[in-house]
């Protein structure tokens, strides 16, 4: 698949990763288009979008945010310069008492201000926080339905037949050939699922964020040996065995 002009090589694109699953649920389709695997990557494209759209908002500005942040902080400093102005200072020597009760109020308010400070200056980070670990939550989920799917492609159910029992699960009308592509899909989509969870942490600096995106990596990465290692089974397995 060839990249459109402007491309930046610097960095992951949506619409590319996109038009890859686009491409790999049309190749699944065409091949298995009664296999669940087919729906779970039908799926996994609509999830894509929506992970596309999250992680961009999280490269904007909240602007009702920031319009309450500045406004808080103008009415702040409003109150400060009337303060002041208002302030008598009494002549003569002023009572270690009443300085005592006016660095109190002064600390007091300055806690009360910095607390609102922090909370309004923080408070679009934790938004974009929630809604990318919304997101990673089910890209998370769906890594695991895809698991799922391969768990019961055993290569030696199909090198080394064995005789069913009752709670055997029933034997997947596949070739060995078919069986190989198969695994190579859920690979594939276990990949994507990793590329589209990257996204979040490609313009957005969260500690929470990007542990979460390494650990659904980690978690990709390992299904995906996982997957490898039975595809190299058969691989190694003696024609017609």
């Amino acid at each position: 698949m060839s990249a459109p002009a402007g491309t930046n090589y610097s960095e992951l694109s949506p619409e590319l990763i996109i038009a890859t699953l686009e491409q790999l649920t049309r190749r699944v389709g065409e091949r298995f288009p009664k296999a669940g695997l087919f729906k779970v990557s039908a799926h996994l494209l609509k999830v894509a979008d929506r992970s596309r759209q999250s992680a961009e908002a999280s490269r904007k500005p909240i602007m009702w945010v920031r319009w309450v942040t500045g406004l808080f902080l103008a009415i702040v400093l409003v109150c400060g310069a009337v303060s002041l102005a208002h302030v008598e200072f009494a002549e003569g020597k002023i009572h270690f008492a009443d300085w005592v009760q006016g660095v109190e109020a002064s600390i007091n308010d300055a806690i009360f201000i910095a607390a609102g400070l922090f909370f309004l200056f923080t408070i679009e980070r934790r938004i974009k926080r929630r809604a990318a670990l919304k997101a990673l939550h089910e890209l998370r989920s769906l890594a695991h339905v895809v698991d799922m799917h391969q768990l019961t492609k055993d290569p030696q159910r199909f090198l080394a037949p064995l005789v069913a029992t009752a709670s055997s699960p029933p034997k997947p009308e596949l070739t060995t050939e078919e069986l190989v592509r198969y695994l190579d899909y859920c690979s594939e989509l276990l990949s994507l699922i990793g590329k589209l969870a990257a996204l979040f942490v490609q313009h957005f600096d969260d500690a929470l964020v990007l542990a979460t995106v390494d650990e659904i990596e980690q978690l990709t990465n390992g299904l995906s040996r996982k997957i490898w290692q039975k595809v190299m089974i058969i691989q190694a397995a003696p024609a017609g065995g």
